[in-house]
């Protein structure tokens, strides 16, 4: 294991990190001015660590002066960043979730997002999943850019065990996260690989979370995190405690919110966890929009921002389960 894949993963044990969304407006546009200041509520309200241009970020849909931008603002908050790289949509417009494997064009460009996001002072990346080689895909982001990375087993496309193992076996594989939502099994077995293999265990299991703890996740970076930031960082202050009801409590709060954000449409939860961004005045209502999601039933945002006032935690807290 290389040292700098060491050190990101030590740097990030016990971290909460904000899968950060990308605040936009109905046609796709960002403004870096306040994703500077969305960016900078989250890590005010707990989050250790930011992971921008992600799933929860779109930023597989984002052009490069955007993503650019994106980075630097989230470099100057002093902060561990994670860059997303990959996962690009094919050429004949299908989301990035589909089945296609990666070319090399594919490959070059990952590559290249990598580089971008070194130059830019990045901490790590976090390799998107893809259809095609996988070990290969991240041998060739580390050769690129020499950032140590994150590997993602993202629910659209679970890894399998193999390639599992082989990647976590990359001397530049600091960790891994698993975000599978409903495949128990699978988070277990990715968590015990992971673990197995001295690299930090990561949870995105928004619906999973507190049995992902239980499971042995070292750190979390969830797209929960994209607005509430307390509601994830009192599950994790209660896990680290000692007193089972502050954690069983924590974790029902978590588990009422996740329930009417990460439900089908799976790939509405982004645009969901915008909505909660805007109730919270973390960003605009003219920015609360996910051209590249599903469209949701009019009625759906009332619901997701009624449940908000229930699930928000009574005091402030940590976002490190260890000291």
């Amino acid at each position: 294991m290389h040292i700098s894949a060491q050190n990101l993963r030590d740097r990030l044990r016990g971290s909460l990190i904000a899968a950060a969304a990308t605040p936009m407006t109905a046609a796709g546009e960002v403004d870096l001015d306040l994703v500077s200041r969305y960016l900078a509520g989250l890590v005010a309200d707990g989050a250790g660590a930011l992971a921008v241009l992600a799933h929860t970020g779109r930023g597989p849909y984002l052009a490069p002066e955007v993503r650019a931008g994106v980075i630097e603002r989230a470099v100057a908050l002093g902060v561990p960043v994670l860059v997303g790289v990959g996962g690009h949509p094919a050429t004949d417009g299908h989301p990035a979730t589909d089945d296609s494997p990666v070319g090399d064009d594919g490959v070059e460009r990952t590559a290249e997002e990598a580089r971008a996001a070194a130059g830019l002072g990045a901490a790590g990346v976090l390799v998107f999943p893809s259809a095609g080689d996988r070990p290969a895909l991240h041998d060739a982001v580390w050769r690129a850019s020499g950032l140590p990375m994150i590997a993602f087993d993202l629910y659209t496309r679970p890894c399998p065990p193999e390639a599992m193992a082989e990647i976590l076996a990359h001397p530049g594989v600091a960790g891994l996260k698993t975000a599978l939502l409903s495949d128990a099994m699978g988070c277990q077995r990715a968590i015990a690989l992971t673990r197995a293999a001295g690299r930090l265990a990561i949870t995105g299991e928004d619906r999973m979370f507190g049995p992902s703890l239980l499971w042995g996740a070292e750190a979390a970076l969830v797209g929960l995190a994209a607005a509430s930031v307390e509601v994830t960082a009192a599950v994790l202050a209660a896990f680290r405690g000692s007193d089972l009801r502050a954690f069983e409590e924590a974790s029902g709060r978590l588990d009422r919110l996740a329930q009417v954000t990460f439900t089908e449409p799976m790939e509405g939860y982004v645009r969901r966890m915008l909505w909660l961004a805007a109730a919270e005045g973390r960003i605009p209502d003219s920015h609360a929009h996910d051209p590249y999601g599903p469209p949701l039933p009019a009625d759906e945002r009332a619901r997701v921002v009624r449940h908000r006032g229930r699930a928000r935690p009574s005091g402030r807290a940590g976002a490190r389960l260890t000291e």
